[in-house]
């Protein structure tokens, strides 16, 4: 027999399926332009509304509160860039890890910076992006150091390594505080061959056969 709130929780599911996926992804990428443009504070579902011809209504019916729309593009258009590096050596693995996360630094940054604030207060949007868009490259950076590891390339016990995903996560971070400038995937690359290699013992060259 249906329980009493089933009902309720039926029409619910009913309305948000008016949505199709499809829309979604174009309504949470509106979003998070929207964010990168103006910030956390300025974003409405007024501006959302007319950025993508979605009827006001509609938001609030599908996600009911600008934090709970934020989130939902945040864990909607979460994407997995650095899990499929895998060069054979650590070496490889950061350089390529350093192009992958500078290539999209212009886009991601800016998201960053808008939510960081906004965050802080919202324990729920705080693990929303960092879902999105830290642990996942966290994770990825980590299991490179572990590979590099298994091979022998690095001690086991070697201090620094459990600080490399850091190091290269929080330059991509604070250069434009510093300089100015998005840290790309050419500041990223010499990042990496200048700081975070010698602090392993290694270096960018190919390695002996």
């Amino acid at each position: 027999m249906p329980s009493p709130d089933s009902a309720p929780e039926s029409a619910l599911a009913s309305r948000r399926s008016k949505i199709t996926p499809e829309r979604a992804q174009e309504l949470y990428a509106a979003v998070l332009e929207l964010l990168r443009e103006s910030g956390y504070e300025s974003l409405t579902m007024e501006g959302v509304a007319s950025r993508t011809r979605c009827g006001k209504s509609t938001l609030y019916r599908q996600w009911g509160s600008k934090p709970e729309l934020v989130v939902a593009a945040l864990h909607g258009t979460r994407r997995m860039r650095l899990p499929n590096i895998d060069t054979g050596t650590l070496a490889g693995d950061l350089l390529a890890a350093a192009r992958a996360i500078g290539e999209a630094s212009e886009s991601d940054t800016p998201l960053m910076h808008a939510l960081s604030h906004a965050a802080l207060q919202s324990p729920e949007l705080l693990c929303a992006l960092r879902e999105a868009l830290i642990l996942p490259e966290i994770a990825a950076i980590d299991a490179m150091v572990r590979r590099g590891q298994a091979r022998g390339e690095i001690a086991a016990d070697l201090p620094g390594a459990e600080f490399v995903a850091a190091q290269l996560l929080g330059v991509m971070r604070a250069r434009p505080l510093l300089e100015g400038r998005y840290a790309d995937a050419a500041y990223l690359t010499r990042f990496v061959e200048m700081a975070v290699l010698p602090s392993l013992g290694l270096t960018a060259g190919v390695p002996e056969s």
